[in-house]
């Protein structure tokens, strides 16, 4: 039996590529909200072939992760690759844990930073894994609704156009997060200025958000009009043969360049 146990001196999303590089599966079990967020960016862009990953946490840290668009379609495209499964249970009293078939992570927050407590003790590492495996058999499958985003890129190409695609990636890989709907800045928000930047139509724009599953048309023009109220969109009437005129976006400022004050703009 070898074992060793120590704490991780690299940076901890080093130590996560690592044990991804080694394992064939990982089961991560309680992770704390900037736990798992650290993990499943890593998990996101992680270069080579990933483990399959599955993760059981409380209901409430699910649910307020995915509140964030960015996190929560980067774990959507992670679950439709095949890649990784959500549970919740609400019975876990224990410390973040990443468990791989031969070694396990406890990790602790030092400093405010992340770091872990590393052994690779076989007994421990079987005794732990068949404990929580028996947990991961009994949790509930959580549901993402938000769509992967792969697929948010595809259907922005194929139905609105390249421009439209690389707009919205432009603001999306420029913030750190995008919040749900109570902030100013979500994805909808998103999706209209980069819609106007390009001149869609409200009708088209909305109607890809509603079949992709981003949201809903009425929440689509709600924030058109919250847009307007803050002068940063315009609509122009597009006639059309049959019917009521369609409404052309069109984006106040010159252009969509300046994106920190174009958000500040937005949030103010």
């Amino acid at each position: 039996m070898s074992a060793e146990t120590n704490a991780l001196d690299e940076e901890f999303g080093d130590t996560i590529n690592s044990l991804f590089e080694d394992a064939d599966s990982v089961l991560f079990v309680n992770p704390a909200p900037d736990v798992f967020r650290t993990v499943m960016t890593s998990a996101a862009a992680f270069d080579n072939e990933l483990p399959t990953l599955r993760v059981l946490a409380t209901p409430d840290v699910l649910k307020s992760s995915v509140d964030d668009f960015i996190l929560a379609s980067r774990i959507s495209d992670l679950v439709d690759r095949g890649r990784l499964e959500l549970r919740t249970t609400t019975d876990i009293a224990r410390s973040s844990l990443l468990i791989s078939d031969d070694q396990i992570i406890s990790v602790i927050t030092l400093d405010d930073k992340l770091t872990g407590l590393r052994s690779t003790d076989d007994d421990l590492v079987e005794n732990v894994r068949s404990t929580f495996d028996d947990d991961w058999e009994s949790g509930e499958e959580f549901n993402l609704r938000t769509p992967p985003l792969t697929r948010v890129q595809e259907t922005l190409r194929e139905e609105l156009g390249n421009e439209v695609e690389e707009d919205f990636m432009m603001v999306f890989e420029s913030v750190d997060r995008i919040p749900g709907e109570d902030d100013e800045l979500d994805e909808v928000a998103i999706s209209l200025l980069v819609g106007a930047n390009n001149e869609v139509l409200l009708y088209d724009i909305s109607k890809w958000g509603e079949d992709t599953g981003v949201a809903s048309k009425a929440t689509f023009s709600r924030t058109k009009t919250r847009l307007e109220d803050r002068g940063l969109i315009e609509t122009e009437k597009v006639p059309i043969d049959v019917g009521r005129p369609r409404l052309r976006l069109v984006l106040v400022p010159d252009d969509l360049e300046d994106i920190d004050s174009l958000a500040d703009q937005v949030t103010a």
